[in-house]
């Protein structure tokens, strides 16, 4: 099996700033020299594809995949419902990011930093039993025992994940890779 990057997942109530947040972490890990990848996981279904048109076509056909390939990018279609989990999917079709940001998954396994605000008025989704690491919040009192980020430490948090992915593949725009410990 090829490369698999490190996965770590923000998990939160809806509204409490989590795609904000992750934009930001991505911006400022891609400065670092990193090749970030993000994983959405969304709770209602979403057309992933054109009815009618060629790949749909190839889909409802039976093919098991497929791929879109345009100027602007590439869109894979994958129909199979099983291992649809972050690092699974990290592992399976991201091998080229370093580190893969993936948003949701509360229930999945692997480690998660959770994304907690007062002004929701909404208990935590998850638990330390469910592999939280941190959290980026306003409320002290929520889990003492973890590291507490404020939403706009981009680089304290940045730093964190940095810590817990150990070593990655830095990639500066000359094209050339260098390994890097982050320890």
């Amino acid at each position: 099996m090829g490369h698999s990057p490190s996965v770590i997942t923000f998990v939160g109530h809806s509204g409490s700033g989590k795609t904000t947040l992750i934009e930001k972490l991505v911006r400022e890990l891609t400065r670092r020299g990193l090749r970030v990848a993000t994983i959405k996981h969304a709770h209602h279904d979403v057309q992933l594809d054109t009815p009618g048109k060629d790949s749909w076509r190839y889909t409802q056909a039976g093919a098991a995949m497929s791929m879109l390939v345009t100027e602007g990018g590439v869109q894979l279609i994958d129909s199979r419902v099983e291992a649809r989990e972050p690092e699974q999917l990290a592992q399976r079709f991201l091998g080229e990011a370093d580190l893969v940001l993936a948003e949701g998954f509360s229930h999945a396994p692997g480690v998660k930093i959770e994304v907690l605000r007062r002004e929701c008025g909404r208990p935590p989704r998850c638990s330390i039993e469910d592999g939280l690491i941190a959290i980026v919040t306003d409320m002290d009192e929520v889990y003492p025992q973890l590291p507490h980020f404020k939403l706009d430490d981009v680089s304290g948090i940045v730093d964190f994940i940095l810590m817990q992915a150990g070593s990655v593949s830095v990639h500066p725009s000359t094209g050339s890779g260098r390994t890097v410990d982050l320890k």
